[in-house]
């Protein structure tokens, strides 16, 4: 598995744009959308999950995620593993590479946005704090140092 630290000058982003368009989750759609406009500024990448060139997952590193008005940043976000690639610590995987390059650029801690229970604790994440989402759902945000 390799995992690549995308931008957009990166040949591999509109692939991995049309993969998260279509993908079987929702917020996939979202993603693309926000990579077709170019979005990711800065530091902030989507990180691609690649097996043997085929894409196996995503992950992105941004300053925001979907709370606004607080303080916290960066976040990882708009985690997905593809469904052939369930069940094998992807997802820890790409959270543990995320976390890599947010402390070679500098940061100490990293934020998750999520309604998911006792999943992200299990990858050293606790929660600090829980806010409402524009779409009307109650998200804890969980907190790890970067390692």
């Amino acid at each position: 598995m390799e995992f690549k630290k995308l931008t957009a000058a990166d040949a591999e982003w509109n692939a991995l744009a049309d993969y998260a368009e279509n993908c079987s989750w929702g917020a996939g759609k979202t993603l693309a959308e926000e990579m077709r406009h170019n979005r990711f500024t800065g530091w902030e990448r989507v990180i691609l999950a690649e097996d043997q060139g085929h894409i196996a997952g995503y992950c992105t590193v941004s300053g925001t995620d979907c709370i606004p008005d607080v303080s916290y940043t960066p976040y990882i976000g708009m985690l997905f593993v593809g469904e052939e690639y369930r069940g094998k610590r992807l997802s820890q995987r790409m959270i543990d590479d995320a976390s890599e390059y947010l402390k070679e650029i500098g940061f100490s801690e990293v934020y998750l946005v999520s309604d998911h229970e006792n999943l992200y604790e299990k990858y050293g994440f606790q929660v600090i704090d829980e806010k409402m989402a524009p779409w009307g759902r109650m998200q804890k945000i969980y907190r790890r140092t970067c390692e």
